[in-house]
């Protein structure tokens, strides 16, 4: 087979423009001072402004980090208290069919049972109680930081 020789182009570097572009002096013009100054106080005013939203937007970062926080510390020990609280009527309960196997008569049945449900309605309720409060308290420490930065955004405005 015979190669064909083509003429290499010269290389150009890709920047390089491929015409040039034609170049106008622009005309010499005073701005007028009233102008210069409407233009500066635009720029501060904008500046001024970005300077305000810069600071609400790291300010509401930061309450959103504190309320997560919070709410993460709260749920985390509210499970922990409502576990304990599973784990102990669980027990009870294994409690109670163990000692139910070992009675004799009715009675003692019946008389095992009544005392059972009376003591697993006290702990019921005092279980009730605690986490009731607990969950209370999650949520007064989790909207603390979310009224603290509402109020805080209002007395600023």
């Amino acid at each position: 087979m015979t190669e064909i020789q083509t003429a290499k182009k010269p290389f150009k570097p890709a920047g390089t423009p491929k015409f040039e572009m034609p170049k106008y002096d622009l005309p010499t013009m005073e701005v007028p001072e009233a102008m210069r100054e409407f233009a500066e106080k635009g720029v501060q005013q904008a500046k001024d402004a970005y300077d305000r939203i810069k600071t609400a937007a790291e300010e509401a970062t930061n309450m959103l980090e504190d309320t997560y926080a919070t709410a993460s510390k709260g749920a985390a020990e509210f499970n922990l208290v409502a576990l304990g609280a599973l784990r102990a009527n669980f027990n009870a309960s294994f409690d109670y069919m163990q000692q139910l196997m070992g009675v004799k008569t009715l009675s003692e049945a019946v008389e095992l049972s009544a005392s059972h449900v009376r003591k697993q309605f006290e702990t019921l309720t005092a279980q009730g109680k605690e986490l009731s409060s607990l969950a209370t308290k999650l949520q007064a420490d989790t909207a603390e930081p979310i009224k603290a930065g509402v109020s805080k955004t209002f007395k600023t405005q």
